[in-house]
């Protein structure tokens, strides 16, 4: 039967169906007096320009920077986090899991999109995806290679499932041409998929 491919494009530009039960969700709440929208426009604003990546990065140069600090990062995560004002909501236990030349660690969440919002801020859309949710653990290897990282047979890749209960942040390795920096231009060279895993630190493009 043939298909319209006006119709199909159209299709395409609708949000999600995930995206749209949550909205259908919202405006119920709204209607009924349960929730502010002001109060819902507030929180969205504050972790997509407060709150972001921007964070976990300044985290990670630090670390890179600070051996006893980066001791403290892996080991006691929830305490340095919240001695530094970043835990709450979406973050109450952070894992941070560094990446060594023997393994390299992946985050997922198989059941839903569980994150450290407080230092990641939203998640992108193909983290919550079924496609990456199921195949990061059945193939991470193929899953990484996908997005241009590939890891060399003799490195092992540990895949960490986050949960309502405990999440995870990756600590990538330094690349060598980062020795030297200061944390500013170190923070620079970290990307958020660095600390999913799905990527690795590069260096800022030029200007």
């Amino acid at each position: 039967m043939p298909h319209d491919h006006h119709d199909e494009d159209a299709h395409s530009l609708l949000p999600s169906e995930p995206a749209l039960r949550v909205k259908a969700l919202e405006t119920i709440l709204v209607q009924k007096g349960l929730i502010d929208p002001a109060a819902v426009d507030a929180i969205i604003d504050r972790y997509e320009h407060h709150i972001g990546p921007q964070i976990g990065a300044g985290l990670i140069a630090r670390a890179w920077s600070d051996p006893a600090f980066k001791a403290q990062l892996v080991n006691n995560t929830d305490g340095i986090l919240s001695d530094l004002g970043f835990g709450g909501r979406q973050g109450e236990h952070i894992v941070v899991v560094e990446n060594t030349p023997d393994c390299h660690n992946l985050v997922v969440c198989t059941l839903c999109s569980c994150y450290p919002w407080p230092v990641l801020g939203v998640p992108p859309a193909w983290y919550k995806s079924d496609a990456y949710r199921s195949r990061a653990v059945r193939e991470p290897r193929q899953v990484l290679a996908e997005f241009g990282v590939i890891i060399p047979p003799e490195q092992k890749i540990r895949v960490w499932d986050s949960t309502a209960e405990i999440r995870y942040l990756v600590l990538p390795m330094q690349p060598a041409q980062s020795h030297g920096l200061d944390e500013s231009e170190l923070a620079s060279w970290v990307n958020r998929n660095a600390m999913i895993g799905t990527g690795l630190p590069q260096p800022p493009a030029k200007t």
